[in-house]
């Protein structure tokens, strides 16, 4: 029988993703529209741009190991 305690553990892992995916769009869409003033004012900012770009991505990697633990801590599953 599964309990009150493991619907809210897959609540907030669920919620650590689902956030953590919401404010990387979010950021990339910043960064990349600023990114695109950038290398059409200036030539040779490519890299940097794809840089800061790939860079929000380690907030969706950061919340899917938070999810990753909090789904090994319900009670019958880990």
């Amino acid at each position: 029988m599964v309990d009150l305690t493991a619907g809210l553990i897959g609540l907030g892992a669920g919620l650590s993703v689902g956030a953590a995916a919401l404010a990387t769009a979010w950021a990339q869409s910043t960064i990349g529209s600023a990114g695109m003033g950038l290398m059409a004012e200036k030539d040779g900012t490519f890299t940097n741009v794809l840089i800061l770009m790939a860079i929000p991505e380690t907030m969706v990697i950061l919340g899917f190991l938070v999810a990753f633990f909090l789904i090994g801590k319900i009670p019958g599953i880990g």
